[in-house]
C-alpha cells in the first residue's frame, strides 16, 4: 500500500467527534498491542525464536505509535506531520531488534519449538486483524499518523501468517532457517513502512509550510 499524501493539503481534517472516536480507537489498539507484546516476548525468549522476538518488538512499537497518535490528534497539521516523520524512526526499531536477536542466534543455532511458534503467530494474527479492522475506518483521517498505524497492523498480519507457516516448516525440517527468514522479512517490511511514512509525512509538512 502506498502512503502518499492526500491531495489538496495532505491531511483530512476531522471534526471534534471524529477525533474523539479516533482517539478512543487508537488507545484500544495501543493496549492490545502492549498486552500481546508481553505474551510474544515471553514465548520468544522461552523457545529461542528470532521471528517472534522481532514481531514482539514490533508490537511494542505499534503500541507507542498509537499512543503518540492519540496525543497528537489535537495538534496542528504541521505538528502532526512532524510527529509522523518521527514515527518513521520508531518503525526502524523492530529491524534493529531483529539484528540483535539474530546475532545471538548464531551462537545458539537451535530451531524454536514449532507448535509454540505457530500458535503464538496465530494469536498475533488475531490481534493484528482486530487492530486493522478497528483502524480501517480511520485510515484516511489524521494524515500520516493514522496511516502509519493502519499500515503497521496490515503488514503485521501478513508477517503473522508467515510465522505460522514457519512453525509448520520448522516441525518438518528441524531447521533454524524458516524462523530466520521470516524474521528477515519482518525487518524488511518495517524498513519499507518507515520509508513510506517518512515520505507521506514529509509531503504533508511541505504542503502546510
Amino acid at each position: 500500500m502506498s502512503l502518499g499524501a492526500e491531495r489538496g493539503g495532505g491531511i483530512q481534517v476531522t471534526d471534534a467527534g471524529g477525533n474523539a472516536n479516533l482517539r478512543r480507537i487508537v488507545v484500544i489498539v495501543a493496549l492490545l498491542n502492549l498486552a500481546y507484546f508481553g505474551v510474544e516476548f515471553a514465548v520468544a525468549r522461552a523457545i529461542g525464536s528470532v521471528s517472534l522476538f522481532a514481531d514482539s518488538v514490533d508490537f511494542l512499537e505499534d503500541a507507542s505509535v498509537n499512543l503518540l497518535i492519540g496525543l497528537a490528534l489535537g495538534w496542528s497539521a504541521t505538528a502532526r506531520a512532524r510527529v509522523g516523520m518521527g514515527l518513521a524512526g520508531i518503525l526502524l526499531v523492530p529491524a534493529l531488534g531483529f539484528l540483535w536477536a539474530l546475532w545471538g542466534k548464531w551462537g545458539h543455532p537451535v530451531p524454536p519449538e514449532a507448535f509454540s511458534l505457530s500458535l503464538t503467530g496465530f494469536g498475533a494474527l488475531a490481534v493484528n486483524v482486530t487492530c486493522a479492522f478497528l483502524l480501517a475506518g480511520f485510515r484516511h483521517h489524521g494524515g500520516s499518523l493514522t496511516k502509519a498505524a493502519f499500515l503497521s497492523a496490515r503488514n503485521d498480519a501478513l508477517a503473522n501468517v508467515a510465522i505460522i507457516v514457519a512453525g509448520f516448516v520448522t516441525a518438518y525440517s528441524l531447521s533454524i532457517w524458516p524462523d530466520i527468514i521470516v524474521g528477515l522479512g519482518i525487518a524488511a517490511m518495517n524498513l519499507d513502512a518507515a520509508r513510506e511514512v517518512w515520505e507521506a509525512a514529509h509531503e504533508e509538512h511541505r504542503a502546510e509550510s
